[in-house]
């Protein structure tokens, strides 16, 4: 074998296993209905036959499923068995919980923790206030495009515009399945994010507003954002503020937190 072929090989296999990455990252995003291998192959721009042949490989090692009702595709049991053994390595949720227990208690609204993942931002703790009315528009572990809610706002905002740019092009097929959000819109959003000083998020889930911050790290970088969700009547101009504040206070004495205690 020449250099060259197996050069060749290892620049397919490489792709192969971008190829399957994405694919996962898309499924995890609309887990809780599943996709059809024609949505698929939209939003990862792949082939059908190539986004097929992929999922039977998937499947064929656990990391996804197929309902035989709906041939919809999820998640598969293997993922959250890596999952479990991965956990104890990544503690972020431990040191930002009690914040947001102690938000939830002072606002008595839904307080949400987000991490960024590539182009995306995943839930990771979810803590509900006393408030009767809940707006739980996410689960621990759902997966959405970076500029869809407030906690995906918050971590967009303060990237340079030039990855701003990059990571809306690179979501642009995605966007439409949240209220039919699009480019133009977000970066509206987005301006309007950064004139207040804070993510706002009106647009996704009729009848909720969300507020949220970004949590740094101390190089700058967005790592995490912590959002609070209320029923939008609660959410005056003024209120919107008070929270703001709140998760303010609570970030400033986080970020120190997550650089000397946080791993890996």
């Amino acid at each position: 074998m020449t250099t060259d072929t197996m050069t060749e090989r290892s620049a397919g296999g490489t792709q192969s296993i971008e190829r399957a990455t994405h694919i996962m990252r898309v499924i995890a995003s609309r887990n809780s209905t599943g996709l059809r291998l024609v949505d698929i192959s939209k939003q990862t721009k792949l082939e059908r036959p190539t986004a097929h042949r992929i999922l039977k490989c998937l499947m064929a090692e656990g990391l996804i499923t197929q309902s035989p009702e709906t041939r919809r595709y999820f998640l598969g049991r293997l993922i959250f068995e890596l999952g479990l053994a991965a956990s104890s390595n990544f503690n972020l949720r431990d040191i930002c919980h009690p914040a947001l227990v102690r938000l939830a208690e002072r606002t008595g609204d839904t307080i949400f923790l987000a991490i960024r993942s590539g182009a995306d931002s995943v839930c990771i703790d979810r803590v509900e206030g006393s408030f009767p009315i809940k707006t739980l528009t996410l689960d621990v572990g759902t997966r959405r495009p970076l500029g869809v809610g407030a906690g995906g706002l918050a971590l967009l905002m303060t990237l340079p515009e030039h990855t701003q740019e990059e990571i809306i092009t690179a979501n642009a097929l995605r966007l439409s399945a949240y209220n039919n959000l699009n480019m133009p819109e977000l970066k509206g959003l987005l301006q309007r994010c950064r004139e207040f000083g804070f993510a706002l998020n009106e647009n996704v889930t009729p009848g909720a507003t969300s507020v949220g911050l970004p949590i740094r790290s101390r190089s700058g970088e967005p790592l995490l954002a912590i959002s609070i969700g209320a029923i939008s009547i609660r959410m005056t101009r003024e209120r919107q503020r008070e929270l703001v504040s709140l998760i303010r206070s609570e970030i400033e004495l986080l970020e120190n937190s997550l650089d000397d205690r946080a791993h890996p």
